[in-house]
């Protein structure tokens, strides 16, 4: 089974869009360095300035690796000012269907 990791992001008002460009930005470097990783970034229909990220990882060690590596911390660097607030999860799955 994999594993996945999950970001809830709460934008400060007016920084969405420059929030969606840095995160790409975060994404494209990871997938440079960090061949297998996939992502996706999702907006709250009911909160326009929360954000949900989720990708799929080959093992927890591969995530550590990432969140230690200098992609990460850089790229989570410019996400930070236009942050009121970040939630990191590491999941691992539990059921699928289809």
């Amino acid at each position: 089974m994999s594993v996945y990791t999950l970001g809830i992001w709460l934008v400060k008002p007016g920084r969405e869009n420059d929030f969606v460009q840095a995160w790409r930005d975060l994404a494209s470097k990871t997938k440079e360095d960090f061949p297998g990783a996939k992502a996706v970034l999702m907006r709250d229909r009911d909160v326009p300035n929360r954000f949900i990220s989720t990708g799929p990882w080959e093992s927890p060690e591969e995530v550590e690796r990432w969140r230690a590596s200098a992609t990460f911390t850089e790229g989570y660097e410019a996400l930070r000012e236009m942050l009121e607030h970040f939630q990191p999860h590491t999941l691992d799955e539990a059921a699928t269907i289809g």
